[in-house]
């Protein structure tokens, strides 16, 4: 099985592309970051990707299989994404950042760098996660935290996560909150600051038997 690769595409030196790839016009791949000279980071990416038009990803990035991109979005350098991960249109994922097995990023959301996303998350649109506790401060570089999504953790549109924050496995966020704590497993928070309102088993929607 061959890759389809576009050709106004760029893949620069040592980009490993998978068997059954597809690439649209205008992707860079393996661009180097400043600081590091041309050829010595490597880029691999699995069997079966589909990564559209003008999507940038740096060097240094391990992505699993049949990974998606939507239009125009941008990866940085050092991140590893485990395998069936899909990242909207417009979607800015910054260096140093693991994105775990099945994790679903819908468009225009922003994740900075030394962010953790776990197995089977889900991210709406225009979700803004924050690392930096107080920009511009003399530490502030050295101190950077991404928040932390356990396994299954849901967050709806337009939500902000503060720096650090740890959303529990299988919690729910409501559109539109802003999430200053840590959330526990379980729960659904809604609101600004974000508060729990009940638990996720509580509605009907997630019941294992309702889905059947």
């Amino acid at each position: 099985m061959s890759t389809n690769i576009a050709k106004n595409a760029i893949l620069y030196d040592r980009v490993f592309l998978g068997d059954g790839s597809v690439v649209d016009e205008f992707v860079l791949l393996g661009v180097v970051p400043r600081g590091h000279p041309p050829g010595t980071l490597e880029t691999r990416i699995g069997s079966g990707a589909l990564i559209r038009s003008h999507t940038v990803i740096y060097a240094a990035n391990n992505i699993g299989e049949h990974f998606q991109t939507g239009h125009g979005v941008m990866i940085r350098e050092f991140n590893r994404i485990d395998d069936d991960v899909s990242i909207g249109t417009h979607s800015i994922v910054e260096h140093h950042v693991h994105i775990g097995r099945g994790v679903r990023i819908h468009s225009n959301a922003f994740i900075p760098e030394y962010s953790i996303l776990e197995d089977g998350v889900w991210i709406g649109p225009n979700v803004v996660f924050t690392n930096a506790l107080y920009p511009l401060s003399p530490n502030a570089k050295s101190n950077l935290k991404g928040p932390h999504l356990l396994s299954g953790a849901k967050i709806g549109a337009n939500a902000t996560l503060l720096p650090g924050v740890r959303i529990g496995s299988d919690a729910l966020v409501g559109a539109g909150s802003v999430v200053v704590h840590d959330v526990p497993d379980g729960k659904v928070v809604v609101g600004n600051p974000a508060r729990v309102i009940r638990d996720v088993s509580e509605i009907s929607a997630y019941r294992v038997e309702h889905l059947i």
